[in-house]
C-alpha cells in the first residue's frame, strides 16, 4: 500500500521500531458504562501546567466520548497485563468484563495493578490525519511499584533498568 510512491507499510513498520509504553485510557461513557481503549501514543507535553497526550483513531467508538472538559484516565499497564492491553483492543461491548478497576477522584475508571495511573481533563482535541490528539491537564496521579509494560516491532516487552552510571570525582566515587 502506497501513498505517492511513499510506502505506507514501511513506515508502519518504522513506526514500529520505536519502543513505547503500553496504556489503557478510561472514561465513563453514556450511562455511567466505562469505556477504555489500548493506547501506546501517550506521551507528556508539558511541565507547567502537567499536560499529556494520547492519539486515539477517529474509527474508535470511544470517540464519541470526547469532549472538551471530559475527565478521562491513562492506566500505564504493568509488564504483567498483557491480557489487558489485548482485551482493551477488541470487542468493545467486553472490555471491562472481568477487569478490576475502581472510580477515581474524578469518576474515571483506573484499572487494579497498575504502576502510574493519572486522571486528567481533556482541554483541547486537534484532528490530524486519521487521529485525534487529545490534550488533557493532569489532575491526579497514583503510583505503585512495578515495571511497565512496553511494546517494540510488534511484540510486548519488559523494561530493565541498568545500575546508574558511578562517576569519578576527586578521587571519590559518586553515584547519580
Amino acid at each position: 500500500m502506497s501513498q505517492n510512491g511513499f510506502d505506507l507499510k514501511d513506515f508502519r513498520r518504522a513506526c514500529g521500531r520505536f519502543p513505547t509504553g503500553v496504556t489503557v485510557t478510561t472514561m465513563m461513557g453514556a450511562g455511567g458504562q466505562p469505556c477504555g481503549i489500548t493506547v501506546s501514543s501517550f506521551t507528556s507535553v508539558s511541565l507547567s501546567p502537567p499536560l499529556v497526550l494520547v492519539c486515539i483513531d477517529h474509527r474508535s467508538p470511544i470517540t464519541q466520548c470526547l469532549e472538551i472538559g471530559q475527565h478521562f484516565g491513562i492506566n500505564v499497564l504493568s509488564d504483567r497485563q498483557e491480557e489487558i492491553s489485548s482485551r482493551f483492543s477488541r470487542k468493545w461491548e467486553e472490555r471491562f468484563v472481568d477487569v478490576k478497576w475502581r472510580p477515581g477522584t474524578t469518576g474515571v475508571p483506573l484499572l487494579a495493578d497498575v504502576p502510574v495511573a493519572l486522571e486528567c481533563v481533556i482541554t483541547q482535541m486537534v484532528s490530524a490525519g486519521d487521529h485525534w490528539i487529545v490534550i488533557g491537564r493532569a489532575l491526579h496521579t497514583m503510583i505503585n511499584e512495578g515495571p511497565p509494560l512496553a511494546y517494540f516491532d510488534s511484540a510486548y516487552g519488559k523494561v530493565t533498568r541498568r545500575p546508574p552510571p558511578v562517576l569519578e570525582q576527586a578521587g571519590t566515587a559518586l553515584a547519580r
